[in-house]
């Protein structure tokens, strides 16, 4: 009976440390850290840079873009904010009003719309070591699953598929010297995100939200998932943050006032700015002319510039290290 029972024992210890290895192995190198703190303890930027070399093998696994300087993604927490939209805008003001060279991923695969907004109706070509060349336009080069596909064909795909069409547009693109590509996310914070997030060495994350509280709470949810795997924000662009009135010019806030600004500011990150309601903005997409390059002197399209010139400012800083200080409390 004693002998049973030892070996009863022996069997539960390493049945428990099987499970703890698994555990372990399953979590991201700052989890395995983080998890060590007291939930009581805060986090010293000091302790945060010990995670961050901890962490620096999962981040080196990241891959890093032949001739990329800055990834950057446009993320909202849910559909229907107008992320799309915002984030051909700003892609067209950093190239046409920063002067900067420009790409643009498409990487909302079951809803793309780039080729719309950006009037490209062609596929790319192919090099001979078979990657694929972005469509220029506007100044930006731009890549897209809708490029590959017909216009009106839905793309029913399951989890894998998407994957791989999405580790096809990072790795299998030809981008060649670009200062920034804007990465237009799908909506949410599913695999398709993380796949993204975690193979592509991001910069940072732009968060566009809209003033609602709907809105705001799919926005915290999305930023928490990109501390998860440790992208910075950049900041929070309120869209659709008032209509004003085309005869009287007087604001009417839709959907609420100052949300975005107010969260932003409660989670500790930059507000880059608003973009009001206009009609010129939904018929400018739809005529796939961005509304910066075909009224440049109209308000929301002054804002849709300043937000990118806020953007490149803070990559400047961030490059520097000098602002991108964050506080844990655990």
């Amino acid at each position: 009976m004693a002998r049973f029972r030892s070996l009863w024992q022996a069997s539960l210890n390493a049945t428990k440390r099987a499970l703890s290895w698994n555990l372990e192995d399953s979590m991201l190198p700052t989890e395995r850290l983080v998890s060590s703190f007291n939930s009581k303890d805060s986090i010293s930027l000091q302790q945060l840079g010990s995670i961050r070399r901890y962490a620096g093998p999962f981040a080196r696994s990241k891959l890093q873009l032949d001739g990329v300087k800055d990834v950057i993604a446009v993320a909202s927490g849910k559909g229907g904010v107008g992320k799309s939209t915002t984030a051909v805008n700003l892609a067209v003001a950093l190239a046409n009003k920063c002067n900067l060279k420009v790409g643009l991923l498409d990487a909302d695969v079951y809803g793309p719309s780039v080729p719309m907004m950006m009037k490209i109706d062609r596929k790319p070509d192919i090099t001979e070591d078979k990657t694929m060349i972005p469509i220029e336009n506007y100044g930006v080069r731009c890549m897209s699953m809708g490029f590959l596909v017909e216009q009106d064909a839905p793309i029913v795909w399951r989890g894998p598929m998407v994957m791989s069409a999405l580790e096809k547009m990072t790795r299998g693109v030809s981008w060649g010297k670009l200062d920034i590509l804007v990465v237009d996310m799908p909506p949410g914070t599913g695999d398709a995100q993380l796949t993204i997030t975690q193979s592509l060495q991001l910069s940072g994350a732009v968060i566009i939200s809209t003033p609602q509280d709907v809105a705001l709470l799919d926005a915290r949810r999305g930023v928490k998932m990109f501390s998860k795997v440790e992208v910075p924000i950049l900041g929070f662009i309120e869209n659709m943050s008032c209509f004003k009135c085309p005869h009287c010019g007087e604001p009417s806030y839709i959907f609420g006032k100052g949300g975005t600004r107010k969260t932003a500011d409660s989670m500790g990150h930059h507000f880059i700015g608003e973009i009001p309601i206009e009609v010129d903005i939904r018929t400018c997409s739809d005529n796939g002319t961005p509304i910066v390059i075909s009224s440049p002197d109209s308000g929301v399209s002054q804002a849709y510039c300043e937000a990118a010139r806020s953007i490149v400012k803070k990559l400047e800083e961030l490059a520097k290290g000098t602002t991108f200080q964050p506080e844990i409390n655990l």
